[in-house]
């Protein structure tokens, strides 16, 4: 009997999800390309900055708010561009009243230029907020450390990034990645630096949970078509986890069975 997706739900903070695949709203071409690329990869939650939309003028801010309306996928509100735990805490409390969702990716930026997760306040941040009320999905590095920690404040998911986000490098470490899969278990989902489907698959048969995306597929050449790729890639990546893939071998291993072999064979040894 062949399993269906709904048989293998993701399931964050005790709710499910059909999809696996989370993507960002910035950077397309235009809403009707963003509209598109989400009606072809139906993603389980769509991230959105309440800074870009405070910052976009009146008319883009509530053109923008109704696509979101419209598409009926789930917002998870972010944090981006906040640099202390208080800036974090009061964008998460302003994104809950205007989303009127209790979840938050929590991003505290440390370094500018990497855009590299603050390791040193983050879980400070993810405390506070749990402690508030709200469904934390911390945006961090892969070090183990530090995922533990967010773990042991109430973090029910963590989402470590592959490479610095928007550089499309795929794993950089995947030593730590799959370190980290072995060792936590809560769910995880990779955030930052996909560029490929391939990527998406990969960390999906290492045992991560999901992946969320918005460079790879927002500057793609054909947004719409990649958001498929990746849509499909992650199912693929799920599926070959689920399917347990064959132990890696050092040397040659014979796939054609040797038996039934012609009898001129033997007789010319």
């Amino acid at each position: 009997m062949t399993s269906s997706p709904t048989d293998d739900a993701l399931v964050l903070y005790g709710q499910t999800f059909a999809s696996r695949l989370l993507l960002g709203t910035a950077r397309y071409p235009s809403p009707s390309v963003l509209e598109a690329a989400v009606q072809r990869a139906r993603p389980a939650m769509l991230t959105a900055s309440l800074r870009r939309q405070g910052s976009s003028g009146a008319d883009a801010g509530n053109s923008f708010w109704e696509l979101l309306r419209r598409l009926d996928v789930p917002i998870l509100p972010n944090t981006a561009g906040c640099h202390s735990v208080q800036e974090a805490v009061t964008t998460s409390h302003m994104a809950r009243e205007v989303f009127n969702t209790p979840w938050i990716k929590l991003e505290l930026i440390g370094d500018d230029y990497t855009l590299q997760p603050d390791t040193l306040n983050l879980v400070q941040a993810a405390a506070q907020l749990i402690k508030d009320g709200f469904k934390v999905l911390p945006y961090c590095t892969e070090d183990l450390v530090l995922c533990q920690r967010l773990v042991d404040v109430g973090c029910q998911a963590v989402m470590p990034w592959a490479a610095p986000i928007g550089t499309g490098r795929g794993p950089m470490n995947p030593y730590a990645l799959q370190l980290l899969r072995e060792r936590l278990d809560v769910p995880l989902l990779v955030d930052a630096g996909l560029g490929l489907p391939s990527h998406a698959c990969q960390v999906m048969e290492w045992g991560y949970d999901g992946v969320l995306l918005n460079t790879a597929v927002a500057l793609a050449q054909d947004p719409v078509t990649m958001a498929g790729a990746f849509a499909d890639a992650v199912q693929a990546g799920r599926a070959a986890r689920r399917a347990g893939t064959m132990a890696a071998q050092d040397a040659a291993q014979a796939s054609t069975p040797v038996l039934g072999t012609p009898f001129w064979h033997h007789a010319h040894a």
